[in-house]
């Protein structure tokens, strides 16, 4: 094989290209041509066994993105310049001088032959390491293993050199690596993966002094990596953040200043530089010296001829730095805000960030981000799609933006970055293995952001509790106080969620809750302010569901808790039920809803008990008689209440059933999904024995006998009850029923004694059908006439 493109070791001045013509053509002719790949005096080896297995399920089953290739080769460049980095701390002559000690990786493409060079100036390989690494896999119990893996079963082949080598068939019909370590001559590693490789002493290609160059031959299938764009999307999509400069050599237009010029142009120019004179001369006697120091002046600024000439340079494409491998003390505010929108591809800045390493089990450095501003449809497709917010490194290559096990859903508003170097991956680096080191990382991940999303919120309780107060001094900035109301604007559904869904974590994110209440007025407050302002004696946390403030604050479920100065939630978010049916309890109190018939208020002393069995007592019959009256299946009881002050009557439910606002909910949701029904919840209606018309509907129960009630009694009972269905926000199943009696009720103060609505006279409507034909007559003389 004939020589192969010159390597350039230093960035293009912009000149000479990285290639010289009649080496290029001659490696073109020689590449694409497989019967000529065998070099004269080459030793040819067989792939080890399982190198055979390997590379078969490599390439035609376990990586399932072909794009990986280009990661794979750059980790073991970076791996090989960490190695000689390494080995420099203690002799700085392995290094070498000029461009040799320049540790970095260079990619250039041949866009004719479609190859692909990748060179790096790392530790480079022997002969023996070559047959090593790319021809054999050095580990005990590796059959067992394929075998495993053909079956589908666990593939940990992990940190093995030269396994992900192996990918870069997926794009590659033949593969050179051109080597040269410092203990060794210059070697050709090639091979098309047909089960044998080549190697033989480099005479051929320019001394690399040390590193390794590959050279792939793109497929015809393969064709999209040998574009400029491609390289450049992969390199910043899979290594941006790698150790070492990555450059790729790409081809711009440059305007350049005209140097030579022809023969004919140069004539021409001096025939009008001697016609120029002439015509100073003249117009410096006419116009005197001061003239001519002018022109002379405008001769000097005559700008340079320029033409457009293209010219290849080296592109440096991992200029975002890694700063989570520095302390939280050496990075500046900027400088964290910049990486927050590289990594999140954001044009504001994040709302709050953390910083640190974990040591351990599994040893990690992370930066963490909580944006200010949440994904336009992270609430409606929360179920459907899992966020992409926490990207997964190791050792500084990408791996995925998609690791669900890394971070809680309702936490998936999360941005930043998780780099380890000790987390164990599979062959093709696409799925994490433990189990265990990933539950770890997720364990510490989720104690980190809620400890941020705390003291945002602790920050905000002191600001507050300081304006209260008229204190200054030592106050947070502005800024600071208001982050937690940005945050839960925001994201304070995704705390919610969280409530629902993480057992573990239920009483830190409760803490985190804000709501308004009966006497917060528009601010909003916590758990732990009601708390402080409940009354002497309260047990229990009230609070009541609705679709509005409005609507909850004028509830009739209220009325003896507002009278009794008892403060109550007001939760007015369609989550905050749902959000109450796993949060049974806090701090000790447990939480009472309004709506249920449990609601007890504070202890009664014995006067009160016993006021109370009398009042039960004394309308124990009209209870009896309502219950049987009433024509709903779903009315379970009547009783006398405690919680009414004006309201005649309402409709509550059981402590494990349904509210009103939850049965709108669940309703709603079943019409919304085909298939899916809905059952209501045991209903008890709850009556006030002060309120003038239970007092008179008891008369009138009490003035006639079981057989004589008067059917307006009946019809008052029943009315009563549906009206307080609706005020209580349920539905009542016979909307014609309950119409009919409304308009019966509204019947009498009208004067009418009947509703029935007579016929229309059959008179009118005979004469109108037999003029109808004589109608129709002088139409169609008239038409006949036109």
């Amino acid at each position: 094989m004939t020589a192969s493109p010159k390597v350039d070791n230093g960035v293009s001045s912009g000149h000479a290209t990285a290639t010289d013509a009649t080496s290029l053509h001659r490696e073109k002719e020689s590449m694409s041509n497989s019967a000529n790949r065998v070099r004269d005096g080459a030793e040819q080896f067989t792939f080890q066994a399982e190198v055979n297995r390997l590379m078969d399920i490599l390439i035609n089953s376990l990586y399932s993105n072909k794009d990986i290739f280009l990661r794979e080769l750059i980790s073991n460049a970076a791996d090989a310049l960490d190695k000689i980095r390494f080995l420099s701390l203690t002799d700085k002559s392995i290094l070498g001088e000029g461009d040799a000690a320049n540790l970095e990786i260079k990619l250039w493409l041949d866009s004719e032959s479609k190859t692909l060079y990748i060179r790096d100036r790392g530790i480079g390989m022997t002969k023996d390491d070559l047959i090593k690494n790319l021809g054999t896999i050095a580990k005990s119990g590796t059959s067992a293993f394929l075998e495993s893996m053909q079956k589908g079963g666990d593939m940990n082949l992990i940190g093995q050199f030269g396994v992900g080598f192996y990918s870069v068939y997926l794009v590659a019909d033949y593969v050179e690596v051109i080597s040269k370590h410092n203990d060794d001559k210059q070697y050709i590693w090639a091979s098309t993966a047909d089960g044998s490789f080549t190697i033989s002493e480099d005479t051929e290609n320019e001394d690399l002094g040390r590193g390794t160059l590959i050279k792939i031959q793109l497929k015809e299938e393969a064709q999209e990596y040998a574009t400029e764009a491609k390289l450049k999307e992969l390199v910043q999509h899979y290594s941006e953040f790698i150790n070492f400069p990555i450059y790729l050599q790409s081809e711009k237009e440059v305007e350049v200043p005209v140097e030579e010029e022809t023969e004919e142009a140069k004539e021409t120019e001096e025939a009008k530089e001697t016609e120029d004179a002439e015509e100073a001369d003249e117009d410096k006697d006419e116009e005197g010296a001061e003239d001519d120091e002018e022109e002379a002046k405008e001769e000097v600024e005559k700008p340079k001829a320029t033409r457009k000439e293209k010219r290849k340079d080296w592109e440096l494409l991992n200029d975002n730095k890694a700063i989570w491998l520095r302390k939280p003390s050496e990075v500046t505010e900027e400088e964290y805000q910049k990486f927050y929108k590289a990594v999140s591809k954001d044009y504001t800045d994040a709302l709050s960030y953390s910083h640190f390493r974990a040591e351990g089990d599994v040893e990690f450095r992370t930066i963490l981000y909580i944006p200010s501003f949440s994904p336009f449809d992270f609430y409606d497709k929360y179920y459907e799609k899992a966020q992409n917010g926490l990207k997964l490194y190791v050792r500084r290559v990408f791996i995925s933006d998609d690791m669900k096990e890394l971070i809680p859903r309702y936490l998936s508003f999360v941005k930043g970055i998780v780099d380890s170097d000790t987390l164990p991956l599979n062959v093709s680096r696409e799925m994490l293995q433990q189990e265990a080191a990933l539950k770890t990382i997720k364990k510490k991940l989720v104690r980190k952001v809620l400890d941020m999303i705390r003291k945002m919120s602790e920050t905000e309780v002191k600001c507050k509790a300081m304006e209260e107060k008229g204190e200054t001094e030592d106050k947070p900035s502005e800024k600071d106080c208001g982050q937690y109301g940005k945050f839960w604007e925001q994201f304070g559904r995704a705390v919610k969620l969280g409530i629902i869904e993480d057992s573990t974590n239920r009483n830190r994110l409760a803490k985190l809750l804000r709501f308004t209440t009966s006497k917060s007025g528009d601010k909003l407050t916590t758990l732990d302010e009601y708390i402080g302002r409940m009354k002497e004696g309260q047990k229990s946390i009230y609070y009541l569901a609705g679709t509005s403030k409005e609507e909850v604050a004028n509830s009739p479920f209220l009325e003896q808790l507002l009278r009794k100065d008892y403060e109550v939630i007001f939760f007015t978010d369609v989550l905050d039920e749902y959000v109450m049916g796993h949060l049974m309890d806090y701090d000790d109190k447990k939480f009472s809803n309004a709506s249920k018939e449990d609601l007890k208020l504070a202890d009664k002393d014995e006067v009160e008990k016993k006021k109370d069995k009398e009042v039960k007592e004394e309308f124990k019959d009209l209870t009896k008689w309502w219950k049987k009256v009433v024509d709903d299946t779903k009315l379970q009881a009547v009783k006398v209440s405690n919680r009414l002050s004006t309201t005649p009557c309402v409709v509550v439910t059981g402590k494990y059933g349904n509210s009103a606002n939850m049965e709108r909910i669940m309703r709603a949701q079943a019409f919304s999904r085909p298939g899916s029904s809905f059952t209501p919840t045991q209903r008890t209606l709850e009556i006030n024995p002060r309120h003038p018309l239970i007092a008179a509907l008891k008369d009138k129960l009490a003035a006639a006998t079981e057989d004589t009630v008067d059917e307006t009694v009946v019809a008052t009972a029943r009315l009563l009850y549906e009206t307080a269905l609706l005020e209580s926000g349920f539905v009542p199943d016979d909307a014609k029923a309950f119409s009919q009696r409304m308009y019966s009720v509204l019947r009498a103060p009208l004067g009418i004694d009947s509703l029935e609505v007579e016929p229309e006279e059959e008179g009118a409507a005979a004469e109108e059908e037999e003029a109808k034909p004589e109608v129709e007559a002088e139409e169609a003389e008239a038409k006949d006439e036109l």
